[in-house]
């Protein structure tokens, strides 16, 4: 009869399309593997990779002001342009605002769900499931099939913080289940970040009550990426992200540099018809290479868009 039941366990994974992981698989994530009571198996809709290990957590209240939502999104999107996975709990409010800001970003998100992984919850999120299974993962501890329970969360909470490097509460009431994350973190000697709010929000209550305690107070991405030791690569490593597909684009980027050149001066300076150096540079900057800067004046588009590694 078990071995009836293991079958059926493994065509159901394989119909859903679900990987398990175990301690004893490479791709277990690493940060979670180490903290205490890792859960000893878990089920990944999606794929978890090895540059998931540079994650960061934003987690928040299911009752987001406008104040709120931006601040998710901008701390969201600026992770995931410099190459750190999101992590969150696919919940209303902060948590959406998070893996949306980061898909849209181009980035990698991570849901934990407090359910199995083929119950999507709440259902009205199953499209934004659907994408961060495309660029990222749903993971859950929970079996297929595990609806949601209030019991389920708390557990959930330390996967969420365990997968992180840090954790980032956005807004968050005296009572909001974000607060239980922060607290997994520390626990788990991961770094507590905090956005201030308005002494008057209710929604911030929890907020300012953590930096009174001892979370750091942070006001920007770069606030974060510093205190968690992310550091710049090298101006090389830079240069290799965005590399020229043809002879006239390689010939161009070495006229470029972060000040404005005008068009009619890369003409002549490349020696090479005006009419091929404004479409290339046209097709450059759709790629992401150059920008236009204003009255046909060209700059290198990866000046200020550094990408992060962990020292």
């Amino acid at each position: 009869m078990a071995e009836m039941d293991l079958d059926r366990e493994v065509e159901q994974l394989a119909r859903a399309q679900v990987q398990v992981l175990t301690w004893a698989n490479s791709n277990y994530p690493a940060t979670l593997r180490h903290v205490y009571n890792p859960p000893p198996v878990l089920y990944v809709r999606g794929h978890v990779e090895k540059r998931d290990e540079w994650a960061v957590a934003i987690v928040g209240t299911r009752q987001a002001s406008a104040y709120g939502k931006e601040a998710a999104h901008t701390f969201s999107a600026g992770l995931a342009r410099v190459g750190v996975t999101v992590v969150s709990g696919l919940a209303r409010g902060i948590d959406a605002e998070a893996h949306r800001a980061c898909l849209d970003a181009g980035g990698r998100t991570m849901a934990v769900l407090g359910c199995g992984v083929d119950v999507i919850y709440p259902q009205h999120h199953a499209r934004l499931a659907a994408e961060i299974m495309e660029h990222g993962a749903l993971v859950s501890e929970y079996s297929l099939g595990t609806q949601p329970q209030a019991i389920n969360f708390p557990p959930r909470n330390r996967i969420i913080s365990g997968m992180s490097l840090g954790t980032i509460v956005v807004e968050a009431d005296a009572s909001s289940g974000a607060l239980i994350t922060a607290g997994f973190a520390g626990e788990q000697g991961r770094e507590v970040f905090a956005i201030p709010g308005s002494i008057f929000a209710k929604s911030s209550r929890g907020t300012n009550r953590l930096i009174q305690s001892g979370a750091k107070l942070v006001t920007g991405v770069t606030d974060v990426l510093e205190e968690l030791n992310l550091t710049m690569v090298s101006e090389q490593a830079q240069a290799q992200a965005v590399l020229p597909e043809n002879e006239t684009e390689a010939v161009l980027l070495r006229h470029i540099s972060g000040e404005p050149v005008h068009v009619d001066e890369l003409g002549r300076a490349v020696s090479l018809p005006i009419a091929q150096v404004s479409s290339t540079l046209a097709l450059m900057e759709l790629k992401g290479m150059v920008r236009q800067v204003g009255g046909m004046h060209y700059v290198l588009a990866r000046e200020g868009k550094a990408t992060y590694t962990i020292e």
